[in-house]
């Protein structure tokens, strides 16, 4: 089989969707969260999707296929909030590693399916590192700016954790997505820095910053250039943006990292903006079309979807993307 290395010379890749968007459809109880496993744990884990890996394996794997069948080529793991850090909200600490390892695991079954039945569309597993609930750069406290909730050293330790566990359980890449602190971000690279070089093997990163409103600023107060220049030092599969944003506002953000860049480029926008409901409208035809535009000025090499998207939108993207060859890089 072909690495993604490989694959990424030769057309544009397509991410999949919202994950959480698709969990939302099962209306799962307390009891499912819980499953077997977790029937007595002393608190609520309502919402804690990561565990579902655990407990609903196979309601994970069909979200999987849905999106594999729509034409993504990279599916991203469970493992949003897998950290030490994010599931303190639910004293499930201790669980981090088997999160991790069972969503890997998972999604590289269903992954390997697919390549099976057409080996000459490899389908990759991208463990799906998300940004924590924590901030290493701002203080949460508006009357001591100096407090940190967090240490670089504890990002680096969870992260760390988190990555040696998705690649054990098979991830092909690993994906620091959801990007709004760079701080963080840097905490992860440098944990998976130290596993590439404890391991002795090369890991394909891609990192996904977030600009979070009209200022194109990360909440952390960096643009794109700054964002893209503070994460340069390490070998990158792709930089890119995701969240936060629909297609149409990430334009200028991705015109300049590829301006400013000679790295590939990803982007997974939400399905537009959020409507008063905090719900997602724009239809997957509303948002090919906007991709469109990255297509045409050549700004991509990987393409996907983050919040409100569907494999309906994926779908979409898909099959737009397959007209469109993929941004070169000198």
């Amino acid at each position: 089989m072909s690495t993604i290395q490989e694959e990424i010379k030769k057309r544009i890749l397509v991410l999949d969707g919202a994950m959480g968007t698709m969990i939302q459809q099962y209306k799962f109880t307390e009891e499912d969260y819980r499953g077997e496993q977790f029937k007595n744990f002393h608190v609520s884990v309502k919402g804690n999707n990561d565990m579902l890996s655990i407990t609903q394996p196979e309601a994970i794997k069909e979200i999987h296929r849905k999106y594999l069948e729509a034409g993504a080529d990279i599916i991203e793991t469970n493992t949003f909030s897998g950290t030490t850090i994010a599931m303190a909200d639910y004293e499930m600490e201790d669980y981090v590693y088997e999160l991790n390892f069972q969503s890997a695991k998972i999604a590289k079954e269903v992954a390997q399916e697919f390549t099976i039945k057409n080996p000459s569309k490899p389908r990759f597993v991208a463990g799906s590192i998300g940004p924590t609930n924590k901030t290493a750069s701002m203080s949460p406290d508006v009357n001591d700016p100096g407090y940190r909730a967090v240490t670089f050293n504890d990002l680096k330790t969870a992260y760390k954790q988190q990555a040696e566990a998705l690649l054990d359980g098979g991830a092909d890449l690993l994906l620091v997505e959801t990007v709004f602190d760079t701080l963080n971000a840097k905490a992860a690279l440098f944990g998976i820095e130290e596993i590439k070089a404890t391991r002795n093997i090369d890991i394909p990163i891609m990192v996904s910053g977030t600009i979070t409103d009209a200022s194109g600023r990360t909440l952390s107060g960096q643009t794109a250039e700054a964002f893209l220049i503070s994460v340069s030092h390490i070998p990158l599969l792709t930089i890119g943006f995701n969240c936060a944003l629909g297609a149409k506002q990430l334009t200028p953000h991705l015109e300049v990292l590829a301006q400013k860049s000679n790295l590939r480029i990803s982007a997974h926008p939400n399905a537009g903006l959020p409507n008063a409901f905090g719900e997602y409208d724009e239809t997957p035809e509303q948002m090919a079309s906007q991709i469109k535009t990255y297509l045409d000025k050549n700004l991509v090499n990987i393409i996907g979807g983050c919040c409100g998207t569907t494999p309906a939108h994926i779908k979409a993207i898909a099959e737009i993307a397959a007209n469109y060859k993929p941004r070169k890089i000198i």
